[in-house]
């Protein structure tokens, strides 16, 4: 039997109360490995020594932080390859796109590793003579972070380089169904040489292991992706308590195909953005919104694109999709197949379930047409390799059915128009807007967030990350 992956409490490797098989859903008869889950007790350890290191990490130098964190990356990306397999092969992202990930993870810890020699501040006059008033950031203290299934090691990345970068002690609770990329990043973090309690994995049940988190007063802040619905609970159990949260949900997010567009460039971003990653990213455009000179062209275009896609082995070479993540998700992709056609949309092409080689939870993408914008898979996050398209009368229309949507993640649009692309970029309602390119797909620079039922609280990423992670001070003095 393989050894179990352990929690990581206080410095050491800890066995937890229970254990879960991570499966590959490429193949369902291989075990990626076998892990330990974290009880109610490991988890309110984890917190206590996270609360015990928090005070010498928030008075730790800049070059201590960037350090640790420049340690972080270059192992990351030096195992890109590696780490990459680990990732497609329980997660069901392809190899290349993988190592997109984890090279995206790599390149944020050296992003948060130069911001921890670019803290600063700032020293302002008073209004009242002889006052010298200097505005600071400092850290919040323990941040407990909760990241999803979907981006294994980006999004844990995204969280916890930020958090050390400004001060924070962690606790992380990585997604029960693929801790294997998340294990294999806290691995590389115990070797970064944090102080002992700095950083600390939890694994387990969110109901179990992110209830610790949520009821802890030792908890400053937690930052939380996942579904609307555990989104709900994170932010009233934070608020009861008065903790600060930040949280990415859900996305229902359009890409507007105008008359005007290149119909190549709009199909490649409709594919990119429907189907690649098997769907099973909050950014994916499956609304495509077209309006009616370009229709036709656009759907029988698509269709004609969807039919070279290879969906197999998330590790197979030509692969260009591969499985959804698990039983349960497959479920739930082919379940909105038979509520669309229920509501009165056609399939175009797609949406079977597959067999291959071996046994795993592969699907046909789906386009859905005749689609309109009061339908459930309009309104609904599918969250699988499914896109509907609704067709419009014109550019006004269309904008009005993109932002008619409780959420507001990402939103895209495909025209050669300075003056409609100019417009939309102003008036989606969107955290995120692309022109000419896939809705999913981002820089690790710069913020990421949405607006409405997507996200709240400061942005992720980038300079705008400290938002979250720091608490501003304002301090007075006589000269």
């Amino acid at each position: 039997m393989p050894d179990v992956h352990k929690n990581f409490i206080g410095g050491e490797w800890v066995a937890g109360s229970k254990i879960t098989r991570n499966i590959n859903p490429s193949d369902t008869n291989d075990v990626v490995g076998e892990y330990a889950q974290a009880d109610p007790v490991q988890a309110a350890q984890a917190i206590d020594a996270a609360k015990a290191a928090a005070t010498s990490w928030a008075r730790s130098t800049p070059q201590e932080r960037h350090d640790a964190l420049k340690i972080v990356s270059d192992e990351i990306l030096a195992r890109k390859a590696e780490l990459g397999a680990l990732l497609a092969r329980e997660e069901g992202k392809t190899w290349p796109e993988g190592i997109g990930e984890v090279t995206r993870a790599g390149q944020i810890f050296d992003f948060f590793a130069g911001e921890a020699l670019r803290l600063g501040g700032e020293k302002v006059p008073s209004v009242r003579p002889g006052v010298e008033v200097e505005v600071t950031r400092e850290a919040v203290g323990v941040v407990g972070i909760i990241s999803p299934w979907n981006f294994p090691i980006a999004i844990p990345a995204w969280k916890i380089a930020p958090a050390l970068c400004y001060g924070n002690a962690v606790v992380f609770k990585p997604a029960d169904l693929v801790p294997g990329s998340a294990h294999a990043l806290a691995e590389i973090i115990a070797r970064s040489g944090l102080p002992t309690g700095v950083f600390n994995l939890v694994m387990g049940r969110g109901s179990v292991v992110g209830e610790a988190f949520l009821v802890n007063h030792d908890v400053d802040a937690i930052s939380f992706t996942g579904s609307v619905s555990t989104g709900r609970k994170v932010a009233r159990a934070c608020v009861a308590r008065m903790a600060k949260f930040q949280l990415e949900m859900g996305g229902k997010n359009p890409l507007v195909v105008l008359d005007d567009a290149d119909v190549k460039v709009a199909v490649e971003c409709a594919v990119n953005g429907a189907f690649f990653s098997t769907g099973q990213r909050c950014t994916a455009s499956s609304r495509l919104i077209v309006t009616q000179g370009i229709h036709d062209r656009f759907v029988d275009a698509m269709v004609e694109r969807m039919k070279g896609l290879v969906v197999d082995d998330a590790l197979k070479a030509g692969t260009h999709i591969g499985p959804v993540v698990d039983q349960s998700q497959l479920d739930q992709d082919l379940s909105y197949l038979k509520i669309g056609l229920d509501d009165g949309a056609r399939i175009a092409l797609g949406g079977e379930r597959i067999d291959r080689e071996k046994p795993g939870f592969y699907m046909a993408p789906a386009l859905f047409t005749e689609a309109t914008n009061s339908m459930r898979i309009a309104r609904e996050e599918i969250f699988g390799p499914v896109a509907a398209v609704i067709r419009v009368k014109n550019y006004d229309e269309a904008l009005a059915i993109a932002n008619d949507t409780e959420f507001g993640l990402a939103s895209g649009i495909c025209t050669t128009s300075l003056k409609f692309s100019t417009h939309f970029k102003r008036n989606a309602e969107a955290g995120m807007v692309m022109v000419n390119l896939p809705t999913a797909g981002v820089d690790y620079h710069v913020p990421f967030g949405g607006r409405k039922g997507s996200s709240y609280g400061p942005r992720e990423q980038g300079r705008y990350a400290a938002e979250f992670y720091t608490s501003v001070k304002t301090a007075y003095a006589a000269s």
